[in-house]
């Protein structure tokens, strides 16, 4: 994503992607970007769908793309009391409209020209127009010409730097704690716990209920120690939050980008990918080794993405890692090759978050820009000086 230097030449236009016609040229310069490092997964993305999307077009030649989003989010919290005498204070979140740009390519052919930026620049004429206080976006800390592009050119500043933290799907299902009971939760459950206990983490979306109910939401588990539930004695959130809090308990949900996102590693050498294929040809000879065989990650392949990850107790490792064990079986059954998940670089949990450093990045970058007066609901300030917390809620219609 982006561009070293400006260096204009020819006439750009941008216009507004029009998906009747527009599909197939935006999807043949998505196949020429190549997307993450070598020897990384690289992204391939079905544009179906997208909220907002502008083209660059040279004549009649399609050169690059930008997408984006708002949304309400999360961006701070303050102290409010209740009770009869105002005694009792509780922490609410306090809201920002937020702007997320998303999928900017530049054809190879066509770089060094200005067209990122110019993509950029009418990208955040639409968020002002629409009201967006400020805007964001992710990349690989190691992608210099994006970084300066949106840095150096376009206002930006380094923000956050979580890590995506990205595990293979062995063949073998994973074994869980029976220590550990696990109950899914309808999504009206869903939502009342993560409001009640994440609505004040950095990026958690007002409308998490339509993130929680979309078609490509798999369902929402909670982990609790054996014996205090059984999936069928559950008694809802509500009660579940008023009664004694258990000792520990964590949560997480499950999003399917199988038919959405097609992931690859590239640029890896012949002898790691025969090495890869010697392990699964060893699995498949002798199974009951339960050897733990590479998956092929060296041809387009499908995976699940877990978001609204947290807990509370001693033991909230314990159960982060029976719910990944969960979801690996999940996706396992699914047919897919990565269960993959993005959190604070600071988050207490992310030890227990099983992952392969290769496939890893253990530093993503978020860069934020004001785009004009703040009007959240509180007293905040300027978000872009905030100091970052110890968790951050990754939406999956981001990803």
């Amino acid at each position: 994503m982006g561009e070293s230097e400006f260096v204009p030449s020819v006439a750009v236009s941008v216009r507004e992607f029009d998906p009747t016609k527009d599909i197939e040229k935006v999807e043949a310069v998505e196949r020429i970007c190549e997307v993450g490092p070598s020897g990384k997964l690289s992204l391939f993305t079905d544009l179906h769908g997208d909220p907002i999307c502008r083209i660059a077009e040279i004549g009649q030649e399609t050169v690059g793309m930008i997408r984006g989003c708002i949304k309400t989010v999360t961006c701070g919290k303050k102290l409010h009391r209740q009770g009869k005498n105002n005694t009792e204070p509780k922490q609410v979140p306090i809201y920002t409209k937020l702007a997320y740009i998303l999928g900017l390519r530049v054809s190879p052919h066509h770089r060094r020209m200005g067209i990122g930026m110019k993509l950029v620049k009418k990208m955040e004429e639409w968020f002002r127009d629409n009201g967006a206080e400020y805007a964001y976006m992710a990349t690989e800390k190691d992608n210099v010409a994006s970084v300066k592009l949106f840095t150096d050119k376009c206002g930006y500043s380094k923000f956050r730097t979580p890590c995506i933290l990205a595990n293979p799907v062995f063949s073998h299902p994973a074994r869980i704690s029976h220590k550990v009971t696990i109950i899914e939760l309808s999504p009206s459950d869903a939502e009342i716990l993560y409001r009640s206990k994440f609505s004040t983490t950095e990026f958690f979306p007002r409308d998490v209920d339509s993130v929680l109910r979309n078609k490509l939401s798999l369902g929402t588990f909670l982990a609790v120690p054996k014996g205090l539930y059984r999936a069928d004695t559950w008694p809802g959130s509500t009660r579940f939050l008023e009664g004694p809090p258990p000792c520990s308990w964590a949560l997480v949900s499950v999003w399917n980008c199988k038919d959405v996102f097609t992931l690859e590693v590239k640029g890896a050498s012949r002898v790691k990918k025969t090495l890869a294929k010697t392990t699964r040809v060893l699995d498949r000879a002798f199974p009951w080794l339960r050897l733990p065989s590479v998956p092929n990650f060296f041809e387009p392949f499908g995976f699940h993405f877990l978001y609204g990850l947290g807990g509370e107790g001693p033991q909230a490792q314990k159960m982060i890692r029976a719910l990944c064990g969960f979801a690996h079986n999940l996706a396992r059954d699914r047919g897919c090759e990565v269960v993959a998940t993005e959190v604070s670089s600071q988050e207490p949990l992310r030890c227990a978050i099983p992952h392969w450093k290769m496939l890893s990045c253990e530093e993503d970058l978020w860069c934020i820009k004001r785009l004009g007066e703040d009007y959240s609901d509180g007293s905040l300030g300027d978000w872009t000086k905030s100091p970052p917390g110890f968790s951050i809620f990754v939406d999956p219609r981001e990803v």
